[in-house]
């Protein structure tokens, strides 16, 4: 018996990462990043616009408890240590980024061209997540 293939993904609508300390996160994505804050709960959360995605800020201690309303009844979740997002950006916005972020005390570990040409620099959050910001070519072609 064969199945019928699923249906297409338009996209990744939201990402996480993970943070205990939510004032530092919301601090850098903020100020550092520029990325609109669309609501926070308390210590719990805090989550960002960017683009046509969204980037969920948690914090871990709080994720894996079980929901205390049963009309958002999210499972438990998280993540222990460090995870990694990519944002995307032009050739020369990566330089504006780079800049950016060394002259707000971020610095870069690594800044290189993948096999493709295009271009990642890979830096730190507070909460010691790896941040990239690449070109879209990195996976798609332009």
């Amino acid at each position: 018996m064969t199945s019928a293939p699923p249906p297409p993904l338009s996209g990744i609508l939201e990402a996480a990462l993970y943070a205990r300390d939510l004032d530092a996160a919301e601090g850098f994505y903020s100020s550092v990043m520029g990325l609109e804050r669309i609501t926070r709960l308390h210590d719990r959360h805090v989550f960002f616009r960017v683009g046509n995605s969204i980037l969920l800020i948690f914090n871990p201690d709080l994720t894996v408890e079980p929901p205390h309303n049963p009309d958002m009844p999210v499972p438990p979740h998280g993540a222990q240590g460090p995870g990694h997002v990519c944002l995307s950006a032009s050739a020369g916005q990566i330089d504006q980024w780079r800049d950016r972020l060394v002259a707000a005390g971020h610095p870069i570990e690594a800044d290189f061209r993948w096999p493709n040409g295009a271009r990642s620099i890979y830096f730190r959050d507070p909460a010691g997540n790896s941040v990239e910001i690449a070109e879209p070519r990195l996976w798609f072609e332009t």
